[in-house]
């Protein structure tokens, strides 16, 4: 599936779209910032693709700092048989830098 940039997220999350959004990071990044992912960060995730099963059909939006882990994750979900998921294109990076730069 497509990935996603940070603008269709941030309307999806607006609009309350229903997807599942999970977050990579390790938890010292997901306590400096984050956009209320669901933290499972990349060394716990092949145990938690179990724990996903039952969300195989459903969007899930994967994001990290700058999205190579998180694209990594991807594929892993793809590979698995998942069949929407998407990578947040640039990560929290390009998420800061977008809309904390509105906020000022």
């Amino acid at each position: 599936m497509k990935d996603i940039d940070i603008k269709e997220l941030k309307e999806k999350m607006d609009k309350e779209d229903d997807f599942i959004l999970i977050d990579v990071r390790e938890p010292y990044e997901h306590e400096e910032f984050n956009v209320g992912g669901e933290l499972i960060p990349v060394g716990r995730f092949p145990a938690a693709i179990e724990k996903l099963e039952d969300k195989k059909e459903e969007e899930i939006v994967i994001y990290c700092r700058s999205g190579r882990r998180s694209g990594h994750i991807k594929k892993l979900l793809e590979e698995a048989g998942f069949q929407k998921v998407r990578n947040l294109e640039g990560g929290m990076l390009a998420w800061i830098q977008e809309f904390n730069d509105e906020e000022d």
